[in-house]
């Protein structure tokens, strides 16, 4: 097929790429970094340079592109985390999610394409009562942080368009935490774990469900041709909360045990948002992309993969390696 990928040299899109190469599809492959097009080529994809939120550029490029599939993984994070001010961090994110998603479910409607595929997110936007892994039908958090609002409302903006748009298949992947090549998990979270800068927060219960960012790619692969329209958690088979997965990284990285501090601290030195996530958020079930989607991740678990992951760090680089799908 034709596979037209919005946001393609973000952490997703440079491993999903090469994913769709080999599985012998013809990839138009979009950035907005005039520096990026020689990369997108290496990776075997017809590179053009576009602003999604410039809604005449992208209705041509997709109309030049003539896809079956219309992949949106555009996002506009860079810099440091910023969890304080998260709303302001992610306020090119959350322009892309809103305005960037009108643009591109416009230009599939009027290119023919008759499938959307969008990248979501699951985790800290589960509602913060109740069991400690959610499904896809449970509601999103009515009442989240203050710093995060706007990050979720277009977050609910995403899901709602893309599902509910006239004449398009749309899906909406939840990645869940991403770790592995181009990711946050791996590269900045790793030099604060092992500078022993990111105490676990009070009891360290809240719940994260992660994913390597080759299987969120894999995902994404077996959704052109496989599952109804809606929502599709992607992560792997074992949430757990950052008091266990965060030592075993730190383990991992021969580093000393995270520093353990009270919540009111945490609060205190880091903000709200941090430490709603280190001890109230929900991890996610992927039951209904297993079952819908045949998708299997090639890294069931974080245990392992995170060892996978840091050994491919050290290694010399290479294209993305393909998932799995049963």
């Amino acid at each position: 097929m034709r596979i037209y990928v919005a946001g393609a040299s973000g952490a997703i899109g440079r491993r999903l790429v090469p994913q769709l190469v080999a599985a012998g599809h013809d990839v138009t492959a979009t950035t907005r970094s005039p520096q990026k097009p020689d990369d997108l080529r290496r990776l075997g994809a017809e590179p053009v340079v576009v602003d999604g939120l410039d809604e005449q550029g992208v209705v041509e490029a997709v109309g030049r592109a003539e896809p079956h599939v219309v992949i949106h993984e555009m996002t506009g994070l860079s810099g440091a985390s910023d969890l304080r001010r998260f709303d302001r961090w992610f306020a090119t994110t959350n322009e892309l999610r809103t305005k960037g998603t009108d643009h591109l479910i416009r230009a599939a409607k009027l290119s023919g394409a008759p499938r959307l595929i969008a990248q979501g997110y699951t985790g800290w936007p589960n509602i913060r009562q109740g069991g400690w892994v959610k499904t896809e039908d449970d509601p999103l958090d009515p009442d989240p942080p203050a710093a995060m609002r706007q990050s979720l409302e277009a977050i609910r903006y995403l899901e709602q368009a893309v599902t509910h748009a006239n004449g398009l298949e749309g899906l909406v992947l939840r990645y869940g935490s991403l770790y592995g090549p181009g990711t946050s998990m791996s590269n900045e979270y790793v030099e604060l774990i092992r500078k022993r800068r990111m105490p676990i927060i009070g009891d360290g219960k809240g719940v994260w469900s992660l994913v390597h960012v080759d299987d969120a790619a894999a995902a994404t692969v077996a959704a052109l041709t496989r599952g109804a329209p809606g929502v599709y958690n992607i992560v792997d088979d074992d949430p757990a909360p950052v008091s266990e997965w965060l030592p075993h990284l730190a383990e991992a990285l021969g580093a000393k045990p995270p520093r353990r501090i009270p919540t009111w601290l945490g609060r205190l030195l880091a903000g709200e948002v941090a430490a709603s996530m280190m001890t109230e958020v929900r991890g996610s079930s992927n039951a209904k992309a297993r079952r819908e989607l045949g998708w299997e991740p090639r890294h069931p678990s974080w245990r392992e993969g995170f060892r996978d992951a840091l050994e491919e760090a050290s290694a010399p680089p290479r294209p993305g390696a393909p998932g799995r799908t049963s």
